[in-house]
């Protein structure tokens, strides 16, 4: 779903990243609690006093999205579920899951532990805000608590609305599992529910847009969009977990890779290679084995006169657990690799010689015809 991200710190052994589409949702919450609702609701205040309002606004949001993906995260582990990290983004924020939960009771637990993690810190807000009231708290903080405690139940009530992916949607997508044993079939009633409520928010936020709430109408329609891609890419996941578990890598991969030498040049990689076979990637292989790779990156780093002279082996990756796999792996390993590293390509291995590539769009492309000619269970 994301990009890498950046990386900001590490909490209870969990890599914290912020993908750049954050930074416009922090800007827009600071405006809009700066510039709209603190004035309106506090008035007499200072301009500064409104603006660090709207940033402690921002950062207890941001503190706030960490702790409902934080708690996913800890019942996921408890379960023994591999959580790459969490991930804040324009539409909130997202614990990366490697893996389906082992069994529906698993999955309850950690969908609902957002909502309630939510609750709890709304609560926790609310009581601030009193007890900062009955001490005569100043005016600001007192704004900032109230704020806070709003916008976590509107977190958990938002998120309880059982439409996959949101927290309601897997709780529902659980309790189907359990009731049926049928995990595929609980993914596909699920995702749909995901796809309709999608439509319903698209259609608020027409109806924003035409009655003059312009800003409102596309927030609207842009989280109905969200929900429902992030909805077909869930039943998707499972439908490629179901094509490719329990099959080897070297099922799906070109055997005898067009390979390249370390000492030729990049103009001759480009002529002889690049300009003949197409491919975006290859292998670099000496009379030792396997050495790396080298693709269009690569190249695209060095500039263009200084082709004739440099050579692949200056430019190209060295061989890593980062771009090759070994051919008698599971396929869903190769693809959790591929999502992982943001590597497209994968040198396959045996025995730590080179037997072949597999590509992302090889397997895609394969997942398609599989669903256009067996259908969409």
């Amino acid at each position: 779903m994301f990009g890498r991200g950046i990386r900001l710190f590490e909490i209870l052994g969990f890599e914290v990243k912020i993908d750049a589409s954050w930074l416009i949702l922090a800007v827009l919450v600071t405006w809009s609690l700066a510039g709209g609702y603190f004035p309106q609701n506090y008035q007499d205040l200072t301009p500064a006093s409104y603006l660090w309002m709207g940033v402690a606004g921002a950062l207890g949001l941001f503190a706030s999205i960490i702790l409902h993906e934080l708690s996913h995260s800890l019942v996921a582990r408890q379960y023994g579920m591999p959580i790459r990290g969490i991930t804040l983004f324009i539409f909130g924020g997202v614990a990366e899951m490697e893996d389906e939960p082992p069994t529906a009771q698993a999955e309850f637990l950690m969908a609902i532990a957002g909502p309630i993690a939510s609750g709890v810190l709304a609560v926790s807000f609310h009581l601030a805000g009193l007890l900062g009231a009955g001490i005569a708290a100043p005016v600001p903080v007192l704004a900032v608590a109230g704020w806070l405690a709003f916008v976590n139940t509107m977190l958990a009530v938002f998120n309880l609305v059982p439409a996959f992916p949101l927290d309601g949607g897997r709780m529902l997508r659980a309790a189907l599992w359990h009731w049926t044993g049928n995990l595929q079939w609980a993914t596909r009633l699920s995702a749909n529910a995901g796809s309709i409520f999608g439509f319903v928010l698209i259609g608020l936020g027409l109806l924003n847009f035409i009655n003059g709430n312009v800003i409102g109408g596309v927030w609207y329609a842009l989280i109905g969009m969200f929900i429902r891609a992030a909805a077909a890419s869930s039943y998707m996941q499972l439908q490629t977990r179901r094509v490719f578990e329990g099959e080897p890598v070297r099922r799906f991969m070109v055997s005898d890779p067009v390979t390249v030498p370390p000492d030729i040049t990049i103009q001759r990689l480009v002529n002889d290679h690049v300009y003949v076979h197409y491919h975006e990637l290859f292998p670099v292989v000496d009379e030792s084995g396997l050495l790396g790779c080298v693709g269009i990156g690569q190249i695209k780093q060095v500039p263009r006169e200084k082709w004739e002279l440099a050579r692949v082996f200056e430019i190209m990756s060295p061989t890593s657990p980062e771009n090759t796999i070994e051919a008698g792996r599971d396929a869903i390993e190769a693809l959790k690799l591929m999502r992982r590293t943001g590597n497209s390509r994968l040198m396959v291995v045996e025995n730590g010689r080179l037997v072949g590539l597999v590509t992302l769009k090889d397997l895609l492309h394969l997942i398609g015809l599989k669903m256009d000619l067996e259908g969409r269970e």
